[in-house]
């Protein structure tokens, strides 16, 4: 009997797989990997600001096969919100909403790149289409990464160096991973406490670029130290939904803020993303931790309290 993982009223728990936890659509899926993301952790606890309808099977990720033989994902479209996830063996979902893996990657390569990496890659995308917008050059300066050691942040680093930027990380864990960020590609590595709590609505402009995944006060500080025609990607917050910041630098120094959604995306800028994975990802250099059903809340646990760094695969 084929397995997967639902949290209901009572939690998580791992149980026989049902006809129901594929979900409706038009292609399916013979889903082979997973991962654990941030907000799969949420889910695990039974947040019901992810968890939108219970019981449900989590997993905001599915890669697996279709009938063809062809390697495939999704990556958010409701998965493991507003339906069934890929904490599940077989998944059906329209075919508009199915990203076909570049042939360079296994399916494990694209577990571990996920929603994570792809979010990644979104924000590297977002990033270089604004600047190119402003002055049609490259960025000129360092770009800042948050939550460095996370798994948006992580990849961020890397994708970025790999593009030739300038790369600076930020992480609360300077000591523990400094060695590791730089290996990745980061020039400079920041303690996180140099950007918590109020600042000046501007500082010494000094970035050009800032991929943010953590929100609050965090990018609110890195905000006010861009150059004039700066760009900010936010795409998390695990510090906080709030933006305690200036209009200033966006005044006085025409910075952008630029949003990213990995849920929603269009499938144009999905393609745009992989695209940026497909050239200049060096998969060896993500940190993996492979699972099953068994150990993903563990997982989800660890990331919550800030103990993982990398990525979580799920072979199911």
């Amino acid at each position: 009997m084929q397995r997967s993982l639902v949290v209901t009223g009572k939690g998580p728990e791992v149980v026989d797989t049902q006809g129901d936890f594929a979900g409706e659509g038009d292609t399916l899926i013979e889903v082979s990997h997973s991962s654990v993301n941030y907000k799969d952790a949420m889910a695990l606890t039974g947040d019901r600001g992810v968890l939108r309808t219970l019981p449900l099977v989590p997993g905001i990720d599915a890669v697996g096969t279709l009938d063809d033989g062809t390697l495939v994902c999704v990556n958010g479209r409701g998965l493991g919100e507003r339906r069934h996830g890929g904490y599940t063996p077989r998944l059906r979902i329209d075919a508009q909403d199915i990203t076909r893996v570049p042939s360079r990657f296994t399916a494990f390569d694209a577990a571990a790149i996920g929603t994570a990496g792809y979010t990644a890659a979104l924000s590297v995308a977002g990033l270089e289409r604004a600047a190119f917008e402003v002055d049609g050059a490259v960025l000129d300066g360092p770009v800042l990464v948050t939550g460095a050691t996370g798994g948006v942040g992580s990849i961020a680093v890397q994708l970025l160096a790999a593009r030739g930027h300038e790369v600076w990380a930020v992480t609360g864990r300077v000591e523990e991973h400094g060695a590791w960020l730089r290996e990745l590609g980061a020039s400079e590595v920041l303690d996180r406490a140099e950007f918590e709590g109020k600042g000046k609505p501007l500082k010494k402009a000094r970035l050009a670029g800032v991929v943010d995944t953590v929100g609050s006060t965090v990018l609110a500080n890195a905000l006010s130290q861009l150059r004039w025609g700066g760009v900010a990607t936010a795409c998390g917050m695990a510090a906080g939904n709030d933006l305690p910041a200036s209009v200033l630098p966006f005044i006085l120094r025409g910075v952008q803020l630029v949003g990213v959604n990995s849920v929603d995306t269009p499938n144009a800028l999905r393609d745009e993303a992989w695209g940026v994975l497909d050239e200049s990802l060096h998969t060896d250099a993500i940190r993996t931790e492979q699972v099953g059903l068994d150990g993903v809340v563990e997982a989800g646990r660890r990331l919550l309290v800030g103990e993982g760094s990398g990525r979580v695969v799920v072979t199911l």
